[in-house]
């Protein structure tokens, strides 16, 4: 519920901090005092429409800030939830500057007027007397009715279905518009996937057929210089192994040749001549070994040819055709598999349509069964507000075109007076009638309406004396339930209120300035005994209010 409001340099108002409560709090104030300022500060914390001539004479900008208690609001604060703001406290900024600019915030977090109207559906609901009311609406009138069915629930599955289907037709369309290209492209794909199958590249194919190429390219080459390098170690008496040998025999007997530097040198060739011999077996075991073999580097040089031939096809690095062979096969399996397999696609269609269609005749029965029973509670609040001749009708029609909360049309008719046709409730023409049937249309809906706050703007236009009273008891009842202030001219109304706010205009030297404040017991007899007499009060007015106050606060008791 709206917990408090802050308004600066709005209109007339220079500085003003209210302190709000649950229950029925009754505005009242003298002509011309300034009771739409409240309404119209909470209206543009709630999005609505700003301009220049809302800021306060002499002011450079209007700062107005409603904060909502919204412990026990799950959709306000889901809403918050799923944009990232804080959720345990709800306040609503708008600052309205001399150029008709205007900024928002929600939780101290920059925000759109859109936002604004956004949450603030799930907070308070102002009712005025005029066309731009919400019960006006006719989906106003299906939610109603729905909150008053409570079968929110199915009404959620319902909407939830449609959006599958819904999303599933627009698939089913692009997919039967671009069918042919679809095709062409999966033909085309099946024969790139085929030729890279039969292509069978495994994974480091390529670097050792590489390899292989070069050995076998220069196998001749190769086998020419090993034979060269053998015959080098030990052919006969020019190899080198040969000329070790007679080196070792030669310094082997000379005097010192076991100690000093000779012996180091006999010893270095004794190993150079056993490297040498391991050299040459090497060498002639890899000679003896090797052969040419021109038709294995044809296949080679050939399979190395087809890879990169198909490389150069798609436009690749050899290297990144095995990617290419996984991309383009997942490919070809998406586009063959159900999401755009025509058929597969069209019966999920089908049977979408079809599951949404049967949720939505038990949604309708649902509402037309609520419909009897919300009609005629409307029509016994009507009696009790001197409108006992009316006939309230809820109309539930079935439609042709398909809707996110099923195939029906809810509206809310009206007959002000028998033998007159039944009417929608935007062809009313008195302002008080539809006040009075606005009022019984929100009692009925207040134990199930997810709108914790309303606001009614001069509810008792058009009526007086005993309905007055009436209409001030089903205020308060309505109250009972959450939160409910009233814009009131009525005595009658103001003393069944929980609470009492006076709003006065007030002169200052230059200036004019709208004060409000909430009045106590005495305050309270003080204005009912004003609302009741004129500017004079005198004792009996004064008597009258203070009988009329207790009498509307005790029968609650």
């Amino acid at each position: 519920m709206l917990v408090q409001l802050a308004i600066r340099d709005y209109a007339i108002v220079d500085s003003l901090d209210l302190e709000l409560h649950g229950g029925m709090t009754a505005i009242t104030g003298e002509t011309g005092a300034g009771k739409s300022i409240l309404l119209g500060a909470l209206g543009l914390c709630l999005g609505e429409r700003a301009d220049a001539g809302s800021v306060r004479h002499g002011a450079e900008r209007a700062d107005l800030s409603a904060r909502f208690d919204i412990a026990d609001l799950p959709e306000a604060r889901a809403w918050l939830s799923e944009r990232e703001l804080p959720d345990d406290d709800c306040l609503l900024r708008r600052v309205v500057t001399t150029a008709g600019r205007s900024k928002a915030w929600i939780n101290g977090q920059p925000a759109t007027v859109s936002d604004l109207r956004s949450l603030g559906e799930h907070l308070i609901e102002i009712h005025g007397q005029h066309a731009h009311q919400a019960l006006l609406r006719e989906e106003t009138h299906l939610r109603l009715l729905d909150d008053f069915a409570g079968h929110a629930e199915s009404v959620d599955e319902l909407t939830t279905l449609y959006r599958q289907w819904q999303d599933k037709r627009r698939r089913l369309k692009r997919l039967s518009e671009d069918g042919e290209e679809i095709q062409a492209r999966c033909q085309l794909l099946r024969y790139q996937v085929e030729e890279l199958d039969q292509l069978a590249l495994a994974e480091g194919e390529l670097q050792a057929l590489e390899e292989e190429q070069v050995q076998l390219a220069h196998a001749e080459e190769t086998l020419r210089e090993a034979q060269f390098a053998a015959e080098c170690c030990d052919h006969d008496e020019a190899g080198a192994l040969h000329l070790l040998t007679q080196a070792t025999q030669r310094l082997g007997p000379l005097p010192g040749s076991d100690r000093g530097s000779l012996a180091e040198a006999l010893g270095m060739l004794n190993e150079a001549r056993i490297q040498i011999e391991e050299a040459a077996r090497e060498l002639h075991r890899f000679v003896d070994t090797t052969e040419l073999d021109p038709e294995r580097l044809a296949w080679v040089e050939e399979r190395l040819g087809e890879v990169h031939r198909i490389a150069r096809k798609h436009h690749v690095m050899p290297e990144e055709l095995a990617e290419l062979h996984q991309r383009l096969q997942a490919e070809l399996t998406a586009l063959e598999g159900g999401e755009h397999n025509l058929e597969t696609l069209s019966s999920e269609v089908e049977a979408l349509r079809e599951d949404w269609r049967q949720q939505a005749r038990a949604v309708g029965e649902a509402r037309r069964e609520a419909a009897t029973r919300f009609g005629q509670a409307v029509q016994e609040q009507l009696a009790f507000l001197a409108m006992g001749k009316a006939s309230f009708q809820v109309q539930v029609e079935s439609r042709d075109t398909p809707a996110p909360n099923g195939l029906d049309s809810v509206r809310f008719l009206i007959s002000a007076n028998p033998g007159q046709p039944a009417r929608p409730l935007a062809k009313v023409a008195s302002g008080g009638e539809l006040s009075r049937i606005s009022l019984a249309i929100q009692v009925v809906a207040a134990s199930h309406s997810t709108i914790p706050s309303l606001v009614f703007d001069e509810v008792d236009v058009g009526v007086s004396g005993a309905t007055a009273e009436i209409v001030g008891q089903l205020l308060r009842r309505l109250g009972e339930n959450g939160q409910v202030m009233t814009v009131t001219h009525l005595p009658q109304v103001a003393a069944q209120a929980h609470q009492h706010l006076h709003i006065e205009k007030q002169a200052q030297e230059k200036t004019t300035l709208t004060r409000m404040s909430l009045l106590d017991s005495a305050g309270r007899v003080r204005e009912l005994a004003r609302m009741l007499g004129g500017v004079t009060l005198s004792d009996r007015t004064l008597a009258h209010a203070r009988e009329m106050l207790d009498a509307s606060q005790h029968a609650h008791h």
